[in-house]
């Protein structure tokens, strides 16, 4: 992510990385399918057969998603899990409604 004059990001510089790591499908599906499944995790070959992406592809998808701070991952013996950041995605929407949608921001 890019840091403004003063090297610090702002909410709207957060809410456009994140926004734009969303508008990929396939990084859509993971957040998507992540979130359905719940708070606990779940394996990354869980994830990758579930949704048909190839090893290498779906690796470069979380980076990304990681990036964004909407998705962190926590290893548990010899399986890594993939976690949504609800807490990101709620905060997202919450920008949107309030930055977006209100009459000030036009």
């Amino acid at each position: 992510m890019e840091l403004n004059a003063h090297n610090v990001l702002t909410e709207h510089d957060v809410a456009a990385k994140r926004l734009a790591e969303l508008g990929n499908g396939t990084r859509l599906a993971i957040i998507r399918y992540l979130v359905n499944e719940g708070p606990e995790g779940v394996p990354v070959g869980q994830v990758q057969k579930a949704l048909g992406v190839p090893p290498s592809t779906l690796s470069h998808h979380i980076a990304r998603l990681m990036s964004a701070g909407l998705l962190r991952q926590e290893r548990n013996s010899r399986t890594l899990y993939c976690h949504a950041e609800v807490s990101a995605i709620d905060s997202l929407a919450s920008y949107i409604r309030s930055a977006c949608l209100s009459a000030e921001a036009v």
